[in-house]
């Protein structure tokens, strides 16, 4: 009797009722488990079931089986304590977990392990460091998979000083050229930002396997390095490294950054000669390569491949690429079947259809997902939910609305979003919420000299000349830049690049003789250049030369001269199209019967024919 009151208080501990085992026993899915421990006369038998229910997260299962380990003496065995403390912490228990690991009077350094493991996956980080601290306090040995476990969780935080001090202390215990430790503290620099230092992890580690060259790969693409990450996927190509999923992923998403679509399509076909062409992560990178090279018919191509493997992650791509491509019905349409498909929108679907809308001129659609996020699917709308609403209503001319919604956002306006509100109010004229969005930029980039110019013009539009004259004054007495533009296309495998006025190609003097034929062709279409679209504070016959030989403009008559007329010319440009070029697209692709695909900063411009896919709304 005494020990029957002894097992009950050790269960009450665990919430284990030991006079409910009977129920315990009845409950599904775990019948068969409960009634093998009941009957088990084996140790191993426990050791077994113990494992099972932490593989299938039962914790009814789980406890039933403490209940037997304590009624049977052996709650303090430690391999039996051990495995334990995984089950509770693999069904999310991490207190009980906890509490088993502080009974035992005796720990092994698996002990220790298991429970800073457990700790990290159920995100008690600093909790794992502070358990470090103790097992170090105590005299126990370290070894590679504690601080791998830590590791982790420093980045999930970014945790770069902790990251700092754990790899000292790897040195220390000769840890550092062991693989897992190596792979672990790279990926914590990388997403960290240090590339540098991650770089150095990567190139000193005497061992690598194929994590090790996938987590290299996306850091260097999560941190803008595409061209390092492609030639880290041909160093594995050449060391004859087995590519796995998510190293061809990420060589797919360095292209993508790179709109290098010859290569897109090399890592493509890798992809499907390796089997993996339907694997998630590959692609939804496919399908958002092909929609950032201007392919979205590929892209689309790609998304309708995967049909039995699909997933959230692949609609998302598939949403976004719409929208950047201005398809806004069929990126609506998609919205509803995924849900008709049994995927709920998440945060970054939502962003997507609003982009989509935004770049369509569609507020009232876009008030209407909006509020659909917040009702129906109880989503907390973020900066970029809000940033795109602030952008649809400007757009559409409602300034004061999306100047209103600025003021009763949760949390301060960014940038982008004066930005938007400057944009819009250029756009229609209103000087009042220009110089209200002036100001906080004024603030937050004070080397923009953007910023200035574009109010000066809507001071110009609206004859304010003073106003005028005395933005000019202040842009000519700072050290203001404004970011030069650039543009690039692909022929024949090499990427070539153009800025205003270029004269470093080897072929500029034949591209300029072109360009001048084609002005003079364009004049019989009535095209005239609008000096009105030049932001620099020069001379008006300046401001014609400058529009003239803009990068965009040189990079579509090399694309004319030297590509086949089947094939679209697509150029890539880091500013937004200005008016003017826009213009001149439209009616070149006219005059030469060319598709003719631009990718600026803000969306995708398919021009034929003589019109643009953005319907004049950039």
């Amino acid at each position: 009797m005494k020990t029957l009151r002894r097992c009950e208080r050790l269960c009450d501990c665990y919430g284990i009722h030991i006079r409910k085992l009977s129920v315990l026993s009845e409950a599904k899915p775990e019948p068969l488990m409960v009634e093998k421990v009941v009957h088990a006369d084996r140790m191993s038998n426990l050791h077994y079931l113990l494992q099972l229910c932490a593989k299938t997260r039962s914790s009814i299962g789980g406890r039933a089986c403490h209940a037997q380990i304590i009624c049977m003496g052996l709650e303090m065995d430690i391999l039996t304590s051990n495995m334990l403390i995984n089950m509770y912490s693999k069904c999310s228990l991490v207190g009980s977990a906890r509490k088993k690991f502080n009974e035992m009077p005796l720990k092994s350094l698996v002990s220790w392990n298991t429970m800073i493991a457990a700790l990290v996956q159920n995100a008690e980080g600093r909790e794992a460091l502070s358990l470090l601290i103790q097992m170090q306090r105590e005299g126990t040995p370290f070894n590679e998979f504690t601080i791998s476990s830590v590791l982790c969780e420093c980045a999930f935080r970014c945790a770069i000083l902790e990251c700092m001090q754990l790899h000292a202390f790897s040195i220390k215990g000769a840890t550092d050229s062991n693989c897992f430790v190596g792979t672990a503290l790279l990926h914590v620099y990388a997403k960290c930002s240090s590339i540098k230092d991650a770089s150095q992890m990567f190139e000193s580690m005497p061992e690598k396997n194929a994590v090790t060259w996938s987590s290299m790969m996306a850091g260097y693409v999560q941190n803008g390095f595409n061209e390092e990450a492609l030639l880290l996927f041909h160093n594995a190509q050449l060391t004859g490294f087995e590519q796995d999923p998510f190293m061809i992923s990420s060589a797919v998403s360095a292209c993508a950054g790179l709109a290098t679509l010859v290569e897109g399509k090399q890592a493509h076909a890798i992809s499907y000669k390796s089997g993996y062409g339907s694997n998630i992560y590959v692609a939804s990178s496919l399908i958002d390569m092909y929609a950032k090279c201007g392919c979205i018919r590929e892209a689309y191509l790609i998304f309708q491949g995967v049909v039995e493997v699909r997933s959230i992650v692949l609609w998302n791509a598939m949403v976004s690429g719409f929208a950047r491509h201005a398809c806004a019905l069929e990126a609506m349409i998609l919205f509803e079947k995924m849900q008709q498909a049994g995927f709920f929108p998440d945060d970054v679907t939502y962003v997507s259809v609003l982009n989509a809308c935004s770049h369509m001129g569609l507020h009232e659609k876009g008030r209407k997902y909006f509020d659909l996020m917040v009702r129906q699917h109880n989503l907390s709308p973020n900066v970029l939910h809000y940033s795109c609403m602030i952008d649809i209503l400007g757009r559409a001319g409602l300034v004061h609305d999306a100047y209103d919604l600025i003021e009763r956002m949760p949390f301060n306006a960014t940038s982008s979003m004066w930005g938007s509100l400057l944009a819009s109010c250029r756009i229609y004229g209103n000087i009042e919420f220009a110089e209200i969005a002036a100001k906080h930029l004024f603030e937050m980039e004070p080397n923009n000299a953007g910023n200035h110019i574009l109010l000066a013009n809507i001071y110009a539009a609206n004859k304010k000349w003073d106003e005028v004259a005395r933005a000019r004054k202040l842009i000519r007495e700072s050290d203001l830049r404004k970011e030069r533009g650039i543009s690039w296309i692909e022929i024949k495998n090499k990427v070539h690049s153009f800025t205003v006025g270029e004269r470093n190609h080897p072929q500029i003097e034949d591209i300029y003789a072109k360009l001048d034929n084609l002005m003079v062709e364009l004049k019989k279409l009535n095209y005239k250049v609008d000096a009105n679209n030049d932001l620099h504070d020069v001379e008006e016959s300046r401001k014609q030369m400058l529009l003239r030989h803009h990068s965009e403009k040189l990079a579509v008559t090399f694309g004319l001269m030297c590509l086949p007329s089947d094939i679209p010319i697509r150029i890539i440009k880091n500013l937004r199209i200005c008016g003017d070029c826009h213009t001149f697209m439209k009616l070149l692709s006219k005059f030469t019967s060319r598709v003719i695909v631009v990718r600026d900063t803000n969306r995708f411009h398919h021009f034929k024919d003589g019109l643009c896919s953005c319907g004049e709304f950039w």
